[in-house]
């Protein structure tokens, strides 16, 4: 009886459900940024190399953008927008909660800490075309640049306050499983809350047409315009130079700069900076248009040979640079794929656009593992050349040839 009551109520306006999209993604970040603030050493403490560290969290990355390719037109397809972003939330909450056995495990430990980590980034994939979309929607009604802005804000919070919470708990415990097991809160919060917002969500997206089906993907990507595929190849070139923050992290120990206690907090600083950002450049978006996006490759130029160096202070200024980058890719640039993509396609438009970030998240982790310890001046004139590429191509996209 009660869920009929709740549908029977009036849907909430176009701002509060944006809010109520940021809190959700405000709980959630918890969850998984503060497993993120620590993947590296957490890795490092199970056997992995700096190597194994660059593979496993740029595979993460991957599969959370790649398998969006299939996400986003599958939901598209089917109307499913909220039954995706319900089960890749739900993936999140439970497989970081359960990395708290990884260390009783034995040799299978660093087995185990991969997997979980590799499907809590697939639940992101799953629901990440799906949200978008539905916040899209919403968000059109108050700007789209402001909209993602503040869903990104209050995104930002959460991804403060996890890294903070695993700090804390490391501090006090000097272990790394309590801190885990304590992110189960939130992810239940998370749950609970979306569950409301299903039932108090104005109309999301229109109802899927006859677009294609998964195995059929060629299809609705031949749809999308030629400046969305120069905007999402030159985004792509700016995702590889941020490379992943576990290479990062790992580096920040490895070369004894920070301790595992101190690690979650620089990430909840860079975390801070993202959240400015974002709100910076979303605001902008709606006032002067998309090319504040060209700030992003000078940006991503400068956090390798920053973020990577043996320095304290250096470092500390690269990684608080990659979470302002960080936080334009993941907002502002998404009010640019609304923008450019027609509304009936924009999961696919986003997983289309993620399918390329994926791509670049692997190989910058990869790439980025394998040459910072012993060739960084190849890694830092690979990463500049790039931006320059990218720099070129975000211009072409912003000026299509009539």
């Amino acid at each position: 009886m009660a869920p009929t009551l709740e549908r029977s109520r009036p849907p909430w306006s176009a701002w509060r459900t944006v809010v109520a999209f940021g809190v959700v993604s405000l709980f959630a970040d918890m969850v998984y940024e503060g497993m993120r603030s620590v993947a590296g050493p957490l890795l490092g403490s199970l056997g992995a190399s700096a190597a194994v560290v660059g593979l496993v969290t740029g595979a993460g990355e991957a599969l959370a953008l790649v398998l969006r390719l299939a996400a986003g037109p599958w939901a598209d397809r089917t109307g499913g927008h909220w039954r995706a972003t319900f089960v890749g939330y739900a993936l999140t909450a439970v497989c970081v909660p359960l990395l708290a056995v990884t260390p009783f495990v034995g040799a299978a430990g660093l087995g185990l800490a991969s997997t979980l980590m590799l499907l809590e980034r697939t639940g992101k994939a799953v629901r990440s075309p799906s949200k978008s979309a539905l916040l899209a929607g919403v968000a059109q009604q108050v700007g789209r640049g402001r909209g993602f802005a503040v869903h990104k804000a209050l995104d930002q919070v959460g991804a403060l306050l996890g890294p903070l919470v695993v700090a804390a708990l490391v501090a006090t415990t000097d272990l790394t499983w309590p801190a885990f097991l304590a992110l189960a809160l939130p992810g239940a919060l998370a749950m609970v809350l979306l569950v409301q917002l299903r039932r108090r969500a104005p109309a999301g997206p229109p109802a899927a047409g006859p677009g294609p089906d998964v195995a059929t993907v060629a299809v609705s990507t031949a749809r999308l315009p030629r400046s969305f595929y120069l905007m999402a190849t030159g985004v792509s070139a700016s995702t590889f130079a941020l490379m992943t923050f576990g290479v990062i992290s790992f580096h920040l120990v490895e070369a004894g700069l920070l301790s595992l206690v101190t690690v979650p907090l620089l990430y909840a600083a860079a975390m801070a900076v993202e959240a400015v950002a974002a709100l910076g450049t979303g605001w902008a978006y709606d006032h002067v248009g998309a090319r504040v996006l060209l700030l992003l490759p000078p940006a991503a130029a400068v956090v390798a040979p920053l973020s990577l160096s043996t320095t304290l202070g250096t470092a500390v200024a690269g990684v608080l640079v990659w979470g302002a980058a960080t936080g334009v890719q993941d907002s502002t640039v998404k009010a640019w794929v609304a923008d450019l993509v027609p509304r009936e396609r924009l999961g696919t438009g986003y997983g289309v656009f993620a399918a390329f970030q994926g791509a670049a998240a692997l190989a910058g982790g990869t790439v980025a593992g394998v040459l910072y310890a012993e060739h960084l001046v190849a890694l830092v004139a690979l990463v500049a050349g790039l931006q320059v590429g990218a720099l070129a191509l975000l211009w072409r996209a912003l000026h299509p040839r009539r």
